[in-house]
């Protein structure tokens, strides 16, 4: 399926990064039940099931080339395997709201990387956007974290009496928001040859043989028995939601939108995080934590709000291209 309306587009990706923010969220009560290469291997074995129909190559679409198969191996490996592990360790060891402040600081953490990699010239608005990035998250370090009245969130308590934990995790969460850049730019590179769902079906493939021999071995002495129903479905959604839906939506949306200019929609992402962490885990904003996460979030604005510009008598805005 391939859409030609940017409006359904940016639903697509507005879409899929708030889905990514509810369950980095709603990861930390998994992450309190099941070692974190279990879980990932779980999360991978329960979409790869639900995906089987989706790796069979269609019938138009060319062999994969050499250079596709291992652009799928990086596209999963630091977007699914890394990702997975920073991210769910990183919140773990911190809180949601501290994972949604951090992950504010995805659109600059592209355009460095694009100026690491790809050398491209990064101006002198974005530079500020990164600098402040980079206080948001020193700012948040130094945070109390927020008090959680609820028992699955008890595994945050540890940040507290373990401050060494607290600024280990902040750090995972900083490699998350890496590895999610990798996945952006590498994302737009794959959708020119491949459709959206055999995308996703791949790199879960990937993930899947990445994290097996953690996971046969994990599973072979973890309690399964003790895992109540409850958290079973919440893994089956976790599962789905990682895995199939929300890459299938920031793929088909990334074939009608610069991979640029999909960075915008990631504010979608520690919005949502924030907003589960606070309803639904008990989280709660402290003032410090409040200032780091705007800060984090200006660092988005500028990296991604078109620049107004003087033209004769009358100010026009440079937009992307598209």
């Amino acid at each position: 399926m391939r859409i030609h309306s940017k409006p359904l587009a940016y639903l697509y990706l507005a879409l899929s990064m708030s889905l990514v923010g509810a369950y980095v969220a709603l990861s930390k009560p998994l992450a309190a039940t099941f070692p974190v290469l279990l879980l990932a291997w779980l999360r991978f074995g329960i979409g790869g099931v639900a995906m089987l129909g989706w790796l069979k190559r269609p019938a138009n679409e060319a062999p994969l080339p050499a250079k596709a198969k291992g652009l799928l191996f990086l596209e999963s490996f630091f977007g699914n395997f890394l990702f997975t592990l920073c991210m769910i360790t990183g919140v773990s060891m911190t809180s949601a709201v501290t994972a949604s402040v951090t992950m504010a600081t995805i659109p600059a953490a592209i355009a460095l990387l694009s100026w690491l990699v790809l050398k491209e010239r990064i101006s002198g608005r974005v530079m500020v956007a990164i600098s402040l990035a980079v206080l948001g998250i020193a700012l948040l370090a130094f945070a109390k974290p927020g008090a959680s009245a609820h028992a699955g969130a008890a595994a945050g308590a540890v940040t507290e009496t373990d401050p060494s934990k607290h600024w280990l995790g902040q750090w995972l969460l900083v490699g998350a928001v890496f590895c999610e850049a990798c996945y952006a730019v590498i994302g737009k590179k794959l959708t020119s040859s491949l459709s959206p769902k055999r995308i996703a079906a791949l790199i879960n493939l990937w993930g899947f043989v990445l994290t097996l021999p953690f996971g046969l071995y994990l599973a072979w002495h973890f309690e399964f028995a003790q895992v109540g129903g409850a958290t079973w479905l919440l893994l089956v959604g976790y599962a789905l939601a990682a895995c199939m839906v929300t890459v299938w939506l920031w793929m088909t949306g990334l074939q009608v939108v610069p991979a640029s200019q999909s960075a915008v929609f990631t504010v979608m992402l520690p919005l949502s995080t924030a907003l589960v962490g606070v309803v639904f885990l008990g989280e709660t904003l402290s003032g410090l934590q409040m200032l780091a996460f705007a800060i984090a979030v200006s660092s988005l604005a500028l990296t991604t709000l078109p620049v107004p510009q003087r033209g004769r008598g009358k100010t026009v805005l440079q937009r992307d291209p598209d």
